[in-house]
């Protein structure tokens, strides 16, 4: 039986950037296990935790990727070194854009029993980070301006003010 999958929620790239301290201090607790990683896509094999939640992923799947987390946070401190040395100001640095992808396989080999010889490959990955210099991070605003509604609740609305 094939099972349907709920659509990932369409992000507004405008709105996801984020500070580099910000960035910092999540991977940071993430290390530490006072944060969770939402586990959304490869999720097989993760366990339940209750941090996860706090971001409504299905089944509360999360985990706490140290090895991955202190890498990226090693290559962040590296990318702010660099914006440091061209005169950039550290603050005010966002991370603007983040790319994972699959790098080419290293073969390897490893010997069991009877003689035989197995594949041992390990995969690597190329990481794309941009930070760009903004004067200053502002939150978004919330618009005052009224939800819409459907016809349906609109006209139950009008019928409570007849009837009272």
């Amino acid at each position: 039986r094939a099972r349907r999958r709920k659509p990932e929620p369409e992000l507004d790239w405008e709105e996801a950037v984020v500070s580099t301290q910000s960035t910092g201090k999540y991977l940071k607790d993430v290390v530490a296990k006072k944060q969770i990683i939402p586990m959304r896509r490869f999720m097989g094999g993760v366990g339940r935790h209750a941090q996860a939640k706090a971001f409504n992923t299905s089944g509360s799947l999360g985990a706490w990727p140290k090895k991955s987390a202190t890498i990226v946070l090693d290559l962040l401190k590296n990318a702010e070194s660099n914006a440091e040395v061209k005169g950039l100001e550290v603050d005010s640095l966002v991370v603007e854009y983040i790319q994972v992808n699959r790098a080419p396989q290293m073969r390897r080999r490893t010997y069991r029993a009877h003689g035989r010889i197995n594949p041992f490959m390990c995969s690597p990955c190329h990481i794309e980070m941009i930070l760009t210099e903004t004067e200053s991070i502002v939150a978004k605003e919330d618009d005052d301006a009224p939800k819409k509604k459907s016809k349906k609740k609109e006209a139950r609305a009008r019928a409570r003010l007849g009837a009272e």
